[in-house]
């Protein structure tokens, strides 16, 4: 319990610490800029020389075919009924398109089986083309596959670490095709923010004209920022977007709570404000004990039969008469978790007394349960 409750404290008490709130960041670490986005890849292939761990040729029949036309295609003709190998898996293979990448350019890729093959430990992925949302083909991947997991089995026993059904090749595909490159083009910059706020970006467009002593930095909305390219930066704005990256704001943060029910985890922003309550909160403990009795006739009785008799004790305790703490954090966090943890709470009491003071009126904050 002491230790529970002094980790609340101290998470509390960081937050609340002097200069925390007071703290500026990068522009680069509290916006994305507009068109600058990865791209998703996804592909379907074969893996090949897996020791014998790989599909089920008669239970995956996808496996089957695809194994079957590959060899039409290299001038072996066989029928299905043919194929017994225990060696190839179906695969699904994706990848991250980074963005502005090059032909050429290698980039790393996932693979996971689609059938019943239980480890690709060993196994080398054929050729795969992936592609994007739009049916085309931006890369080509291959190479062995690595995994972090392995399986072994015995006849009466088997482990499993990780997931042997899953892997990676790093710098196991190409790209073959470029997504246009249009950021010299670009007339305006837009600046996304990761956590939509009018004050930040109000801030930012504020910080970015101070810097370029113009105006030309406009908020849009709470999750947009618009930056005019001056004429010096034409054909040069990854020069421009780097200058903004690199200044400093500071952002407002919502006053939130954040509980997280399964784990006991509490999370309270630093702007959390409680207004002045009182708070009793009592426990009841009821302890049941079971302790059967056997019933049985005396010796020699013509009658009678051996029995279980229950016997049941129930005992309670209410944990002594209920207090009252006044709590008053109308000036910092700490009032409040203070008067939290002097009533020897654990995570679930506090979750209980943060939602009824939220009901009461009295906390000017968000509860967002996760």
């Amino acid at each position: 319990m002491k230790n529970v409750t002094t980790l609340f404290l101290a998470i509390a008490l960081a937050l609340v610490a002097p200069g925390s709130v007071m703290a500026e960041s990068r522009i680069k670490d509290i916006v994305r800029v507009e068109g600058v986005r990865k791209n998703l890849l996804v592909g379907y292939g074969l893996v090949i020389g897996l020791n014998g761990t790989g599909d089920q040729l008669r239970n995956v029949p996808f496996t089957e075919q695809t194994l079957a036309s590959m060899l039409k295609r290299m001038g072996v003709n066989l029928s299905e009924d043919d194929l017994k190998t225990k060696n190839v898996a179906a695969v699904m293979v994706t990848a991250d398109l980074p963005p502005f990448a090059r032909q050429g350019t290698l980039m790393d890729v996932s693979v996971a089986t689609l059938g019943d093959a239980k480890s690709l430990a060993g196994g080398i992925l054929l050729v795969t083309p992936l592609m994007a949302a739009d049916g085309q083909v931006y890369s080509i991947a291959q190479g062995a596959v690595a995994i972090s997991g392995f399986e072994a089995s015995g006849a009466a026993q088997s482990v499993t670490k990780g997931v042997p059904t899953r892997g990676r090749i790093v710098n196991g595909a190409v790209v073959e095709r470029e997504i246009p490159d249009q950021l010299n083009q670009l007339g305006v910059v837009r600046l996304n923010l990761r956590n939509p706020d009018f004050t930040t970006a109000i801030r930012i467009a504020d910080v970015i004209n101070r810097h370029f002593g113009a105006v030309v930095a406009n908020p849009l909305d709470l999750n947009n920022v618009e930056v005019q390219i001056l004429p010096r930066y034409d054909r040069q704005v990854a020069r421009l977007i780097s200058e903004i990256e690199n200044l400093k704001v500071r952002p407002a943060t919502q006053a939130k709570v954040v509980i997280d029910e399964k784990s006991g985890t509490i999370v309270i922003g630093a702007d959390v404000r409680i207004s002045k309550v009182a708070i009793t909160h009592g426990s009841l403990t009821v302890k049941v004990t079971e302790t059967p009795q056997v019933s049985q006739p005396s010796p020699f009785a013509e009658q009678g039969e051996t029995v279980v008799v229950p016997r049941t004790d129930i005992d309670y305790d209410e944990g002594g008469p209920a207090s009252f703490e006044i709590v008053d954090g109308s000036t910092t966090l700490e009032a409040l978790v203070t008067g939290l943890n002097r009533l020897g709470m654990t995570p679930g009491d506090i979750i209980a007394i943060l939602q009824a003071i939220k009901a009461s009126g009295a906390m000017q904050a968000e509860i967002e349960v996760i």
